[in-house]
């Protein structure tokens, strides 16, 4: 059954997911804005449904219970109870747990909790990591024995900081990361989106990020995707500060919603894509390019690769000058020439229905139409 859509504020928009768990969600949310969706995961998830690590680790608890479990993640929490099940252990390690102080990282470990029969004795609202940290070392935990359950990577640094403080800890990662099931894939992705085919990255995981970053250096591609994401042509975001880490690291400066949240992930990039402060004012109307297409006026507008290509080019200094000779590269063929950009900017100014929109200075070039201060203020 097809969706009715919510809105046009991602039309005409690429937006690339590297992600692997609950891709199909996030596509579907992107989409019912009007996004075209890539999925190429960056990385895989590998259960630990069978892990004779993770039940080995399981029974040591049951031998010598924790006075502290950290659930860190609501669908981590919930695989190694169902592992534990699978492995006959369910009732003795519920029973264990009834016993064990309850330190949840956010509302969805919480319920996982009490999914499995139990009550978190406190939650992190901030859900982050550190905030778990300075909880449970400010209530002291020296001589305390803790269990951690930890989300993918495992890279959090709660069982090093309670180790410091002269606690014991176990580690219980209850899946981890596996390649991706298409690395040249991944590989082709970074290319699109360093080649301006792409509008949109959104991470779920900080080993997700990372993982891409890596894809998108041996490929050659990452110097111009930080290059796009500082000019606000590209919009790299992520669900959350962990996630963000890499990117920072890699010099992006990404899109981190207040809660970390798939929902509100997604409604920050619809509210960044779809507001008014990235679109530009123009006699027409405002003008938002975007990879598939351009939204003038309210209105989207499909355009062929090389049309939105010289659009964005041009939007990108707004009100200047674009010569001839920087328009050449866009176009697809080799022989392009004077003439050919004359007629993909005619074939342009056709496509968007105005044609005063895209003024040709001359012997110079093209200029976006585009509006003053003063211009938008009398307008308004």
């Amino acid at each position: 059954m097809t969706v009715a859509p919510l809105s046009i504020a991602l039309a005409g928009c690429t937006v690339l997911l590297p992600v692997d768990r609950r891709s199909g969600e996030l596509s579907s949310a992107l989409e019912r804005h009007g996004a075209r969706v890539i999925v190429a995961p960056a990385l895989t998830i590998v259960p630990h449904v069978d892990d004779v690590e993770l039940i080995d680790r399981t029974r040591e608890l049951l031998r010598d219970p924790p006075d502290v479990l950290v659930a860190t993640t609501g669908v981590g929490f919930r695989a190694w109870v169902e592992a534990a099940d699978e492995a006959g252990l369910h009732a003795r390690l519920i029973e264990v747990l009834s016993g064990t102080q309850l330190v949840a990282r956010g509302p969805k470990a919480r319920g996982a909790i009490q999914q499995a029969g139990l009550v978190a004795d406190w939650v992190a609202e901030s859900e982050t990591a550190a905030e778990v940290r300075d909880f449970l070392l400010a209530e002291g935990v020296a001589g305390k024995h803790i269990a951690v359950q930890h989300h993918g990577s495992g890279a959090d640094g709660l069982d090093e900081a309670f180790i410091a403080a002269g606690a014991r800890a176990t580690s219980l990662t209850v899946y981890r990361w596996g390649p991706p099931p298409d690395a040249a894939l991944v590989e082709q992705s970074t290319r699109l989106t360093a080649s301006g085919e792409v509008d949109a990255v959104l991470f779920t995981s900080a080993p997700g990020a990372q993982e891409w970053l890596g894809a998108a250096e041996r490929s050659g591609a990452l110097p111009a995707i930080v290059q796009r994401a500082a000019t606000g042509e590209l919009l790299i975001a992520a669900v959350g500060p962990i996630t963000a880490a890499p990117l920072n690291s890699a010099g992006i400066e990404p899109l981190v919603p207040d809660r970390g949240r798939l929902g509100s992930l997604v409604r920050s990039v619809v509210t960044t894509i779809g507001g008014a402060p990235a679109r530009l004012p123009t006699s027409a109307g405002l003008l938002h390019p975007r990879s598939g297409g351009a939204v003038l006026d309210g209105r989207f507008i499909p355009l062929s690769r090389s049309a939105a290509d010289i659009l964005r080019r041009l939007a990108r200094r707004p009100g200047a000058v674009v010569s001839r000779t920087d328009l050449l590269p866009l176009l697809p063929r080799s022989d392009a020439n004077a003439h050919a950009v004359e007629v993909a900017v005619a074939r342009l100014r056709e496509a968007l229905g105005v044609r005063d929109l895209v003024k040709t200075v001359y012997k110079r070039g093209y200029r976006l139409d585009v509006l003053d201060t003063d211009d938008v203020g009398a307008a308004q």
